[in-house]
């Protein structure tokens, strides 16, 4: 299997590029803001079961469709498009009893874990970047290259859990502090409104 040195290799690479601003870690950092760290992680969780499914597309080369068909690839971004869209809309209907109330927070789990599995499932440069990065950390010689690259998923989903988790605790106590002002988070709402609006544009705007 994989050297150990390679896997460390692999994870402060992955590390250093889960740190790179991009449309998952900007996302939790709104929504730590909006509703807390533990929210936050909850769609961090989310994100990185999409991820699972982007390692499963590269090991059995399904990946390669999106970065050869250009339909393909345009379907899956205008989807995530619309739905970062539709999430930027409920950001600006958002008032501040929707994000204050402990009951409304604990029901909102499940649809947080959901959204952060479209929002990286839908994105289909998350595939492509996979298809280009992970297998140069793999080798034939080392045995069944699907082994290899779910354990490379794997690796890069652990770094990405780290690092949003910092994210998370980070943008979670800043706001804290800022959502005890109804008219604070009446603002946080609708910058978390226009950084979707940037998003989606960004995801419908991009190229293979």
């Amino acid at each position: 299997m994989i050297p150990i040195d390679s896997l460390i290799v692999f994870f402060s690479a992955s590390a250093l590029l889960a740190l790179s601003p991009g449309p998952d870690n900007i996302f939790v950092l709104t929504q730590s803001a909006l509703r807390g760290a533990f929210a936050g992680f909850i769609i961090t969780l989310g994100l990185c079961t999409g991820l699972l499914v982007h390692t499963s597309a590269v090991a059995f080369g399904v990946a390669a469709i999106f970065k050869t068909s250009a339909l393909a690839f345009n379907v899956l971004k205008y989807i995530g498009a619309v739905y970062l869209l539709y999430m930027a809309w409920k950001a600006f209907r958002a008032s501040p009893a929707d994000i204050s109330s402990g009951k409304n927070i604990e029901r909102s789990m499940p649809v947080l874990y959901r959204r952060g599995i479209i929002m990286n499932i839908t994105n289909p440069k998350v595939s492509i970047f996979f298809l280009a990065f992970l297998p140069q950390f793999a080798d034939p010689s080392r045995g069944p290259l699907i082994l290899q690259i779910f354990l490379l998923g794997l690796v890069f989903i652990l770094a990405a859990i780290i690092v949003f988790g910092m994210v998370c605790i980070l943008a979670g106590t800043i706001g804290d502090k800022l959502r005890r002002s109804p008219r604070t988070q009446n603002i946080i709402n609708r910058i978390a409104g226009l950084v979707l609006v940037g998003l989606a544009l960004k995801l419908a705007t991009s190229e293979r």
